[in-house]
């Protein structure tokens, strides 16, 4: 199934994937020059909270669009079984 993006969503994911990049981008470097480790943890966890900002995007985006489709006609199933296979991944 191809995906689309509510707009004022799809500004923001892109956004938040730019800051991803760039606080990546900041994380090599801080390896290659061999900082504090914690320094180094710090900005991976921050890192990992910026991508939990990007999946909670998406994931809203899916509710309100695919999702709320799905639930209406007959691949009811196959959404549910995608949003429990999410859940085990997460959990």
């Amino acid at each position: 199934m191809r995906g689309r993006i509510q707009e004022n969503l799809k500004k923001r994911a892109v956004h938040r994937l730019k800051i991803i990049k760039g606080q990546i981008n900041g994380l090599q470097k801080m390896v290659e020059s061999e900082e504090y480790c914690i320094n180094i943890l710090n900005q991976s966890l921050a890192i990992q909270e910026s991508l939990k900002s990007f999946n909670s995007l998406l994931l809203q985006n899916h509710l309100k669009t695919h999702l709320a489709e799905q639930l209406k006609g007959k691949s009811s199933d196959q959404a549910v079984k995608e949003m429990l296979k999410l859940y085990k991944f997460n959990h």
